[in-house]
């Protein structure tokens, strides 16, 4: 059984943002995003005006949330060969009513992707408003980054 990573948010988090669950080599780094080819954090540093990409990890953390967002993913644990979102099972979610603890002025949660985009009922049940943002992984080549940040400039425009 692979485990995630605890959210990184703090009491003035406005804007969530969550993945599926970590990649191979995000576990092996014990960092969010950490595949080089993942356009995470350059898609985010283009939206808040940061140059997320170029920063040690800690450094980009605290600088995502100083912009009042925060990092998680939907699962908090899964069985999967390999990286992909495809290969997961026995998931276990993570336990999103404990957000309103440590992040109450928490009002918008995106969605990286599909597979994380299948919590989006729920968590527009649960009063937050919502959006589904294309992949920033390698595996969703779809899209040209700046097709992506197209969508991703609405985590903070709306």
């Amino acid at each position: 059984m692979l485990r995630g990573f605890p959210p990184v948010v703090a009491g003035h988090t406005h804007t969530l943002i969550l993945g599926s669950f970590p990649g191979g080599a995000s576990l092996a780094a014990t960092q969010y995003y950490a595949h080089p080819r993942n356009q995470f954090w350059k898609l985010l540093g283009a939206v808040i005006g940061e140059p997320l990409a170029e920063l040690d990890y800690p450094t980009r953390l605290e600088r995502v949330l100083k912009h009042g967002i925060g990092v998680w993913d939907v699962l908090a644990a899964c069985t999967r060969e390999g990286s992909l979102d495809a290969a997961i099972r026995d998931a276990t979610p993570n336990d999103f009513a404990s957000l309103r603890e440590y992040a109450p002025r928490l009002s918008k949660v995106c969605f990286n992707g599909k597979t994380a985009a299948r919590f989006e009922p729920v968590i527009a049940a649960a009063g937050y408003q919502t959006l589904v943002l294309p992949s920033s992984s390698p595996a969703h080549a779809a899209l040209s980054f700046e097709q992506k940040l197209l969508s991703w400039r609405r985590v903070i425009d709306g």
